[in-house]
């Protein structure tokens, strides 16, 4: 689904990628998945660059792969613009403010990492995240989860990871055939 443009249009798109992406990567602290409600919201609302099923497909991609989830999805979403140029721009733009910031913590927080105020700070930033986390969770639930069953799945994959311990691999697996089973049975139902 590559965008065929001018080669202005081209270099135009390539610094949005790069810029749109790297205002997401420096405004959202928490991780990858805290920067998916922002990535939806651009990719989806503002600039139109996915529809809603393609921005659940990248999810679905991005979590299944190993790395970040932030940075896969950029890399996803690039591809899908420009080609392996545009998720080059994406990724670079999504990876650089990080790529910044550690580098100026490590030479600042060296200095006042005890003081109460930047421990303070740190405390809320970790409660926003959560939030943001909450978030994007009851938006891919909403538009993932569109039977009953899918919702006993889930409820039963949650208890299973957080009540139990049990690993996500498991449960990723557990559902996977619990799936197969579903559908198996409710074809045969219906012949």
């Amino acid at each position: 689904m590559e965008k065929k443009t001018g080669r202005s249009g081209n270099i135009k798109l390539y610094i949005s990628l790069f810029w749109e992406f790297f205002k997401i990567g420096i405004f959202t602290i928490g991780g990858g998945m805290a920067m998916i409600p922002q990535i939806q919201q651009l990719v989806v609302e503002d600039k139109k660059w996915l529809d809603e099923e393609e921005m659940l497909d990248c999810v679905a991609i991005s979590q299944s792969m190993p790395g970040v989830i932030a940075i896969n999805s950029a890399t996803y979403i690039g591809k899908r613009i420009k080609g392996i140029r545009g998720s080059l721009a994406a990724t670079l733009g999504v990876v650089m403010p990080s790529f910044i910031i550690i580098i100026l913590a490590v030479t600042v927080l060296g200095a006042f990492g005890e003081n109460r105020y930047v421990l303070g700070a740190f405390t809320g930033i970790k409660a926003a995240v959560c939030g943001l986390i909450l978030v994007t969770a009851v938006r891919l639930a909403k538009q993932s989860l569109t039977s009953v069953f899918q919702w006993v799945l889930a409820a039963a994959a949650l208890l299973a990871i957080g009540f139990f311990g049990i690993t996500a691999v498991w449960a990723i697996i557990a559902g996977a055939i619990a799936g197969i089973i579903y559908n198996s049975v409710k074809a045969e139902v219906k012949k």
